[in-house]
């Protein structure tokens, strides 16, 4: 005869033993942490793994966010002019804020180029933030200008390969692009680069470049593996 059939359950024991080992461990943490074992654990795995405090960081962030993404969404994504790159009507839409003089936007330039060739439908917006002085805020307004022309990319590269946002860089950009080598001063220009400051404060920026892929958010030049994730993890989430 079986302990069922005699009327006593086998989870008896058994339920007994569970309540007993959480009872317990539960006892271990309250003295751990009346003793300080527990913060020190803490401490000395942070030490020994800052991933974890940095993913933890991150993920806070992105939190913290999230509602400011959501209700900025179509200013983001919609482009000033022809500063836009890849699939007209991407079903993933990748957003850079950058400045001419930024190395690490300079440096992100190729992988941005990568990822549109092995994506076709994914769109890139760029966003003028000039931030370092008065030669970017010179080359942001020029690049606008070409935007509004229709030829943002000829004078986006050849910008960017002139190496400097200096009177010389922007004028070989803008004859490479033909374009007029004059800055241009116009209402809708100067709105453009108001609202991108005020998006970029919005959204937490802390310099360039600020990419914005889905609901992440990456202020850095983050490389090529990390944006690659955040697009297929946005084109996930929308099914």
């Amino acid at each position: 005869m079986n302990e069922v059939t005699r009327g006593r359950s086998p989870l008896g024991p058994a339920l007994l033993g569970a309540l007993g080992g959480t009872l317990l461990t539960l006892l271990l943490l309250v003295l751990a942490a009346r003793a300080g074992w527990l913060d020190r654990y803490v401490r000395d795995t942070m030490v020994r793994d800052p991933e974890i405090l940095i993913a933890a960081s991150e993920a806070l962030k992105q939190k913290q966010f999230a509602p400011t993404l959501a209700a900025n969404r179509a200013a983001l994504e919609t482009p000033f002019g022809s500063s836009w790159q890849g699939a007209r009507d991407g079903d993933v839409t990748l957003v850079e804020f950058y400045d001419y003089a930024c190395g690490y936007c300079k440096a992100s330039l190729p992988i941005i180029s990568r990822l549109v060739k092995e994506d076709p439908r994914l769109k890139v917006v760029y966003r003028e933030f000039p931030i370092l002085g008065e030669g970017s805020v010179a080359a942001a307004r020029m690049a606008l200008g070409a935007s509004k022309a229709g030829k943002f990319l000829p004078f986006h590269d050849a910008l960017y390969a002139a190496g400097h946002p200096d009177q010389q860089g922007l004028t070989r950009a803008a004859q490479a692009a033909g374009v007029p080598a004059a800055v241009p001063q116009s209402p809708d220009i100067e709105s453009e680069l108001k609202r991108n400051f005020q998006l970029a404060q919005e959204l937490g920026a802390t310099g360039t470049p600020l990419f914005v892929v889905g609901d992440q958010l990456f202020n850095g030049a983050v490389g090529y593996d990390v944006l690659k994730k955040a697009i297929a993890d946005a084109r996930a989430r929308r099914g």
